[in-house]
């Protein structure tokens, strides 16, 4: 063979190696992560949901990519949000809340979706039944929403001699009339009044607590909603500064300044949702794997808070907490 031919041959070979290279490694999956909060406000959650994708095995960066969407606050974002992941072409979508799993519901019938929950998902129209979800979504529910009852049992433990409780809602969450008539049904077999307010956006939470301030409440319990888990900070002000002892639905809230919260663990939540999110992108079919439901709920109580609203706390009740903040 001529040296000149040999040249031609090797630089003809050189030319599809890189080629060759490339197409021996495929693309790696992307999930798309839709959230109806703000990224500050829960870099922890994502992480939490990336431990769950790792014990699926699936690491961020090396066979799996995430593209998170953030809609800080503002429901009506979602849809846009979601459409642009649908466009993106992602394997999953993780949807993070009642509202942003509607959006991404709403925007494909083809992709597979996980949703997070704290309303119940049947009742929200994201599955047909726990056991068996149908279509192309499944999750886990929260059930924040269906604590309502009992959160007012706690309260009474704190205050046997209330008469009135306030609770505030975002009427843009799908259970919260749902959430209330619960609180109202049990108030009702212990005698108490409840007096709804409702909020969807900063200014209208200043205003609310104004309202609650007016009717003399003996206390309140904030109603399950995404939008409140972004403003905890000033909600929890709101009550310091009212004085009112308040109950909330996260512990993120008694972590905030808040008095109390009872809730499953919501980064657990978060967690066993990104194993959902794993087994998906591994083949199982949404509307083969149940709706997951939490098993254990925590009682956690800021002391801290308990002495800046002087309020005693019963030796029952604290025996009852799984956490005490002090």
């Amino acid at each position: 063979m001529r040296r000149r031919d040999f040249i031609k041959i090797i630089a003809g070979s050189a030319a599809t190696w890189p080629l060759a290279a490339g197409a021996q490694q495929p693309a790696i999956p992307v999930v798309g992560f839709l959230h109806y909060a703000s990224q500050e406000s829960f870099s922890h959650i994502a992480l939490a949901f990336q431990q769950g994708l790792r014990e699926a095995g699936y690491f961020e960066g090396q066979n799996v990519a995430i593209e998170y969407r953030w809609a800080n606050g503002h429901y009506d974002r979602l849809p846009a949000l979601a459409d642009d992941l649908v466009r993106r072409q992602v394997a999953v979508i993780a949807a993070g809340g009642s509202v942003a799993a509607q959006a991404a519901k709403a925007a494909t019938a083809t992709i597979p979706v996980v949703f997070t929950s704290g309303a119940d998902p049947v009742m929200a129209g994201l599955v047909a039944s726990l056991n068996r979800p149908s279509g192309n979504v499944t999750g886990v529910a929260a059930t924040t929403a269906e604590l309502a009852s009992k959160r007012l049992e706690i309260f009474r433990m704190l205050m046997p001699q209330a008469h009135v409780i306030a609770m505030l809602i975002n009427p843009n969450f799908p259970g919260a009339e749902l959430e209330l008539a619960d609180l109202e049904a049990a108030a009702r077999t212990f005698g108490l009044r409840v007096h709804k307010v409702a909020a969807s956006n900063e200014r209208e939470i200043d205003a609310a607590y104004t309202t609650i301030a007016n009717t003399r409440a003996d206390g309140l319990i904030i109603g399950t909603d995404g939008y409140f888990i972004d403003q905890r900070y000033q909600l929890t002000a709101l009550s310091a500064r009212l004085t009112i002892p308040t109950i909330y639905f996260l512990r993120d809230f008694t972590i905030a300044g808040g008095l109390m919260s009872y809730a499953p663990s919501l980064a657990d939540t978060y967690r066993q949702a990104g194993v959902y999110v794993g087994r998906v992108l591994k083949g199982a079919k949404p509307a083969d794997l149940p709706v997951v439901q939490p098993t254990k709920f925590d009682l956690v109580i800021n002391l801290k808070a308990a002495k800046s609203l002087s309020v005693e706390l019963p030796p029952p009740l604290l025996a009852l907490a799984d956490e005490v903040i002090e």
